[in-house]
């Protein structure tokens, strides 16, 4: 089979579209044809070798997709099965082995490119707005990174709980992008955002900040109400500084940290969560852009695209 490989580290030229083993699968496994793989920042960590890899080169990237059953060692899936996934490894390939557990049964309303588009992202934004923080109405929430992927599905569902919505972003071009999703106010971050978050909320500050960026945590901390939380659960802008742990007890504000992968723990929870999302979706809460595609064989294309900030809509890869 053909996949999207590299076998050093480095910038996009490091990727090479080759020939490779077809997996094979085992018992509780399927074999999936995918139709549409999600790219995301991750695996260009994995590219530049911020993460860690097992296993020898040519390593294969990808965590997520959709796809096809066309071979099952599954007593719960057959051949013709459509499915999805979004934390199985090694998806930036024709064929990817995926273990029964971490399937998600896609309908035939929900088509490859969407279910590739959304799972990561969207599951993402539902456990930030339903568990590390359960949003309530009238709530003031601020967003940062809100043009972004997780950053547009979050706002939309806070929006749906009757919160207010202020969304973050670092560039002026796509504070647009931020008001389309219905997001109250958009904010560039600049040297005064923090000042901006002031007088929307009256001096008060809000409710809970969502801080993808980390760098950014005391200014989080800073336009947070006192018995706010800050939910931390990301640094593409550079590793958060240390929380003084007096700080927040004189505030009484909380500090809590979110992972997918601590929700996502079994079979069920894969599934209903997922299901949860793509009801939001079909019910218009939730609205996706159009994704941008490319062949998975110009990967090298596709790196340099998402790598550029080009887009504020999912980037797939098709085989």
């Amino acid at each position: 089979m053909k996949a999207l490989t590299f076998s050093s580290f480095g910038g996009p030229e490091v990727l090479e579209y080759m020939e490779v083993p077809k997996p094979e699968i085992k018992t509780n496994e399927v074999l999936v044809e995918n139709k549409a793989i999600g790219l995301n920042f991750a695996d260009i960590y994995r590219r530049k070798g911020n993460y860690h890899l097992k296993g020898q080169p040519p390593f294969i990237a990808g965590y997520e997709g959709a796809g096809i059953v066309v071979e099952s060692n599954s007593d719960k899936y057959k051949v013709g099965d459509r499915i999805a996934y979004t934390d199985v490894p090694f998806a930036n390939a024709e064929y990817i082995v995926v273990p029964e557990d971490h399937v998600i049964p896609i309908s035939e309303k929900v088509d490859y490119s969407l279910a590739a588009s959304v799972l990561l992202q969207g599951l993402t934004a539902h456990y930030l707005a339903n568990d590390s923080y359960a949003v309530s109405e009238g709530e003031t929430v601020l967003i940062h990174a809100a043009s972004g992927g997780v950053g547009q599905i979050l706002s939309q569902i806070c929006k749906s709980k009757g919160a207010k919505v202020i969304g973050l972003t670092r560039s002026e071009k796509k504070l647009q992008t931020i008001l389309e999703i219905k997001a109250d106010h958009a904010l560039q971050l600049d040297d005064d955002w923090v000042n901006k978050v002031k007088e929307i909320t009256d001096g008060k500050g809000v409710d809970v900040v969502y801080d993808s960026v980390g760098a950014t945590i005391m200014d989080s901390f800073e336009v947070t109400k006192d018995t706010g939380t800050v939910v931390f659960y990301g640094m593409s802008g550079g590793d958060p500084v240390a929380i003084d742990p007096r700080m927040l007890m004189d505030t009484s504000k909380t500090l809590t940290g979110g992972d997918l992968w601590s929700y996502l723990v079994s079979h069920e929870e894969r599934v209903t969560r997922a299901n949860a999302l793509f009801e939001l979706i079909e019910k218009g809460v939730v609205k996706i852009k159009e994704p941008v595609t490319f062949k998975l064989s110009d990967g090298m294309k596709a790196h340099e695209y998402l790598e550029g900030g080009q887009s504020s809509s999912k980037v797939l890869l098709t085989p």
